[in-house]
């Protein structure tokens, strides 16, 4: 399994090269074996859990098998409509070179636009069975054509109550349609929906999740905007200072840019990725282990060699595109029943795949603030100071004692001292930080009167700030949603926008008040 590449798996020419473009290496396990099945015409069940890469696993053979410009041939059916913009999302991206059109369809967005983009025409629609169902009912929407039926998350869509609402939708469909079925868990109403409708030869992929023991691993996120990613990096290095850690990215490019980035600025760094041959990983590797190199920078494929007992720190540079690769990640430290230390750098938009981390892994990730110019100043300080009592403890600093005097005539020895400092100072630093703070340091902390209750996640909340208050995704800070309201930090330029234009403003139904919260813990 390990040695298959995409380019194995007969997908259309202009799909790889999207699937090159986003810079995956190697197909995960449900991709490997669900795409060849898929393209052989056979009806599929494939059991996996959220963050495996399913979306691929369909995505890749059904664009392969479509043709730009032919009528409505796929249906995609997820429980909610986070899901159908997500999925949405990645297939436009795999259908980028095929110029495929493809259109999300889910309540609360206006069904007029729906059914204007519908008559315009599109290859694919993904969507929830509700609205679906509604525009089956409107007959605005034809399916005589569709040639795949996928139920992404039907366990999702089962406890939902979708199920009747799905049979409903099939019941509209040509029997001559592929059907292709995903599901963490099979639980009986699943498995008689998929008995009923799907093909007798129906071939049944399981992949069996890895465990992952955290209890050694600490685990941590920074939240940071794309622009701050690699001086967080450096922050983060500055103050820890790892004895050794493997930086993850998700593509080879990254690898590259990333090292590059590293090297000018004086890091002890190396890069593994796919497209360097043997030789070169082996010796990189080898410099790893035997710690004449600090830090190495990977992707999730390249680190599959690795096998490093002293990792002290791992990073993710990069969310990885599933979660197993997180698993995989994060292992690399906490061995040999030592204690390790797992951070991300999770930009807001990344911050429901973050979320879907934390219930895969059933773990929680803590936010780490980024650290101030004046933490790096006070680890630097401090071992500058051990470095100086060291030398004068091994008497071995004597020699320099004549210039030492002739500075005494000149200046103050201790400005002498402190000038020295400063230079061993400048040395350590890797950045030229120019501000103390980056990140939410400046932000003010909001309290919204909608929560979990109201059925929003944080993608709801970024596009009702972006609708309302033209406040863009990369510009809000963290998200807290509790039972019924919601604390959301923002810079303090953006805040009296949102509270004079999104405050009052409905959401999901709902009149949302906002306003500034009382302490920065955000209680009210």
């Amino acid at each position: 399994m390990k040695d298959i590449k995409f380019n194995d798996l007969n997908i259309d020419d202009k799909v790889l090269q999207a699937i090159d473009a986003m810079g995956f290496e190697e197909p995960s396990q449900i991709q490997a074996e669900a795409i060849p099945v898929v393209l052989q015409g056979v009806d599929v069940i494939g059991q996996a859990q959220t963050g495996t890469g399913k979306t691929l696993a369909y995505g890749a053979p059904v664009i392969s098998m479509i043709d730009k410009g032919s009528k409505l041939s796929a249906l995609v059916l997820t429980p909610t409509r986070e899901l159908a913009i997500q999925v949405n999302d990645e297939l436009t991206t795999i259908a980028k070179f095929k110029k495929i059109k493809i259109m999300p369809i889910y309540g609360g967005q206006p069904i007029e636009r729906q059914i204007k983009a519908l008559k315009r025409g599109v290859e694919i629609v993904v969507g929830t069975p509700g609205r679906i169902l509604d525009h089956i009912k409107r007959h605005t929407i034809d399916l005589s054509n569709i040639k795949f039926l996928i139920l992404d998350e039907a366990d999702e869509m089962l406890n939902m109550g979708f199920i009747d609402d799905i049979e409903s939708i099939i019941k509209n469909l040509s029997k001559d349609r592929q059907t292709m079925l995903f599901s963490a868990t099979m639980p009986d109403q699943i498995k008689r929906l998929a008995t009923r409708y799907m093909k007798k030869e129906t071939k049944h992929i399981k992949i069996v999740r890895n465990t992952l023991t955290v209890e050694k691993i600490k685990q941590y996120y920074y939240e940071v905007k794309a622009k701050d990613r690699f001086e967080t990096l450096c922050r983060i290095l500055d103050v820890d200072e790892p004895s050794s850690a493997i930086i993850f990215c998700k593509t080879k490019r990254g690898v590259d840019q990333l090292v590059e980035a590293m090297q000018a600025r004086g890091y002890n760094v190396e890069g593994m990725h796919g497209d360097m041959n043997q030789n070169q990983r082996l010796n990189t590797l080898r410099k790893f282990k035997e710690n004449n190199l600090e830090f190495l920078v990977a992707t999730d494929v390249a680190a599959r060699g690795i096998d490093v007992e002293d990792v002290s720190h791992v990073i993710n540079y990069e969310l990885p595109q599933d979660m197993e690769s997180y698993v995989h990640r994060i292992g690399r430290t906490g061995r040999a029943n030592k204690e390790g230390i797992a951070y991300s750098l999770v930009t807001p938009r990344e911050y429901i795949l973050l979320k879907q981390i934390e219930k895969f892994t059933k773990s929680k990730i803590k936010r780490n603030e980024i650290p101030t110019v004046d933490e790096i100043f006070e680890t630097k300080y401090k071992h500058i100071l051990e470095d100086v009592k060291q030398t004068l403890d091994n008497d071995d600093y004597k020699k320099f004692i004549p210039m030492a005097t002739q500075l005494d005539d000149e200046y103050n020895l201790v400005d002498v001292a402190a000038a020295l400092m400063k230079m061993n100072f400048d040395n350590e630093i890797s950045f030229d930080y120019t501000e103390n703070s980056i990140g939410n340091e400046n932000s003010v902390r909001l309290f919204f009167t909608i929560g979990r209750m109201d059925k929003i996640n944080p993608k709801d909340l970024l596009e009702f700030l972006k609708e309302t208050a033209h406040v863009n995704a990369a510009e809000i800070g963290d998200i807290d949603i509790l039972d019924k309201f919601t604390f959301i930090n923002v810079p303090e330029e953006f805040v009296n926008s949102i509270l004079s234009k999104s405050a009052g403003k409905k959401l999901h139904g709902r009149k949302v008040n906002i306003e500034v919260a009382k302490n920065k813990k955000g209680r009210h």
